[in-house]
């Protein structure tokens, strides 16, 4: 359960689908720079409900061949430069959705069933390029047509949370989507920023925002493990580092300059 970088990353096959949160909730960049050197290849990666710097690094180094999401960004730092490069040359095929509609099929994921009802998508052009999202008429009530959306059950669950204990469970603060994935995906790997020596489901504090250990796989303690990304209650965004990816990142020049730095480690 407790291990190393190199174990857990070794429990992602080539061709895995591996759900990743949003910058703001936690993305394992420590792991990512980990899965690059392991060089996996032939990737889905669904961002949970969008994904910046780690979908952009593993795009870059020619991990993914998929991404779901509904966005991927550097957020205030501009747009994902290996994200749109990959785009435009078609490098990668890109399944577009929307944040509630991918939440929801994590969710639908989490209750094992295998689609979900969403509101809001009858009318917009993501119908035309998500066959796999389906109107149907509304079994419940006539003439109210509803979108159906496939469940995500993921093969991976990758995250990285503010602490974890030595029994495996992990809490997760408020960030609860990582909660979804986490009961969603077949399995789940965590780097954490502590580990405490207390039973974290024990504690009135941290109990209810506890997955517990039988939904995780594997736990590594990697302090500052979302560098430079921020992290809540811990340490905010590096901007200076976030800037110089998202000039370095324009070229594939630039791109293999900037992995080619070491260690990606706090400044």
């Amino acid at each position: 359960m407790i291990t190393e970088l190199v174990d857990l990353v070794a429990q992602i096959p080539h061709g895995a689908s591996v759900a990743v949160p949003a910058n703001r909730s936690g993305p394992a960049i420590a792991a990512t720079r980990a899965m690059i050197r392991a060089g996996l290849r032939d990737l889905h990666v669904i961002g949970v409900p969008t994904s910046g710097l780690q979908a952009d690094l593993l795009i870059g180094a020619g991990c993914v061949a998929v991404v779901e999401s509904a966005g991927v960004t550097l957020d205030e730092f501009g747009q994902a430069p290996r994200f749109v490069a990959a785009v435009k040359a078609g490098d990668i095929a890109l399944k577009d959705s929307t944040c509630p509609a991918l939440i929801s099929a994590v969710q639908a994921g989490e209750k094992g069933i295998p689609f979900i009802p969403i509101r809001g998508l009858i009318g917009s052009d993501l119908l035309r390029h998500r066959p796999d999202y389906r109107v149907v008429d509304n079994p419940m009530e006539a003439g109210d047509p509803i979108v159906v959306v496939p469940a995500i059950r993921p093969d991976v669950a990758l995250f990285h949370a503010p602490l974890g204990d030595r029994n495996g469970n992990v809490w997760i603060g408020k960030s609860r989507e990582l909660m979804t994935m986490a009961h969603a995906a077949r399995k789940t790997l965590v780097t954490v920023e502590a580990l405490s020596e207390d039973d974290l489901l024990a504690d009135p504090k941290h109990g209810p925002a506890t997955i517990p250990a039988h939904y995780i796989d594997a736990v590594v303690h990697v302090e500052n493990g979302c560098w430079p990304i921020g992290l809540s209650g811990h340490r905010l965004t590096d901007a200076s580092a976030m800037t110089r990816y998202a000039h370095m990142a324009k070229t594939d020049a630039g791109f293999e300059e900037y992995l080619s730095l070491a260690p990606m480690a706090a400044e």
